[in-house]
């Protein structure tokens, strides 16, 4: 299986999404290389950044997703590996 390495950029300005965001980050566990958050009080966001090694569909289902999440949206950019 092919598989591409990429990262999500991750805003998050609504605070009640963040557990479906979790919940749905938590179901492609196995394809995330590593994930770093960070909360920017001053402007009430959180800001994700999550690197994943996954089939392209499977990246595009997940950025699809994230980008149905009300308050959430999220930006893929890949590797050329």
């Amino acid at each position: 299986m092919d598989t591409r390495v990429a990262l999500l950029s991750i805003i998050v300005e609504n605070e009640d999404a963040v557990s479906e965001l979790n919940e749905l980050l938590h179901r492609y566990g196995k394809y995330i290389i590593g994930r770093m958050g960070i909360p920017y009080r001053q402007k009430d966001i959180n800001i994700i950044c999550i690197a994943i090694d996954a089939p392209q569909d499977e990246i595009n289902s997940l950025a699809g997703a994230l980008g149905r999440i009300e308050g959430v949206t999220a930006q893929t950019t890949y590797s050329k590996v």
